[in-house]
């Protein structure tokens, strides 16, 4: 069924659970394993000039240890990549680059007016990706302990 997920993390608590549901997935489908994070763009160009490459290499770090938490996660071999642009669109094109079969990430589970205010990386995921999109909302500290007893 699931032959390649694809993880798009940003290292953020609020996609700690979505990368567990995604190596789950990626476990019991012994399906091969990608995992992606974007530098945005518009971040780093917004930045003034004469810290743009020091912004620009502390959000690769933040890159890295944001991949390293999900290949520390598994024992299944994971493909890492770190893109720069616009996280939706980045995260469509890589997962049609690879012919995933799905992609998961997190969401922070905003409700009310911030949803349409702000919008979100993983309602653009959702509404432009070509593949199916598991979106996985973070557990409240109350929800955690009644889940972990049940």
């Amino acid at each position: 069924m699931f032959e390649t997920i694809l993880i798009a993390t940003d290292g953020s608590d609020s996609v700690s659970r979505s990368v567990s549901v995604a190596l789950d997935f990626a476990e019991r489908f012994d399906a091969e394993v990608h995992a992606l994070t974007v530098l945005d763009a518009g971040e780093i160009d917004s930045a003034p000039d004469e810290i743009r490459e020091q912004l620009r290499a502390a959000l690769t770090e933040q890159a890295d240890d944001a991949l390293s938490t999900v290949t520390t996660g598994t024992d299944l071999p994971v493909t890492t990549a770190v893109r720069e642009g616009r996280p939706a669109t980045e995260i469509s094109s890589y997962a049609r680059e690879i012919d995933a079969d799905v992609v998961a990430t997190g969401t922070r589970g905003r409700h009310g007016e911030n949803r349409f205010l702000l919008g979100s990386v993983a309602e653009r995921v959702v509404r432009t990706c070509p593949v199916p999109v598991l979106t996985v909302r973070q557990l409240a500290d109350a929800e955690n302990a009644t889940t972990e007893v049940a």
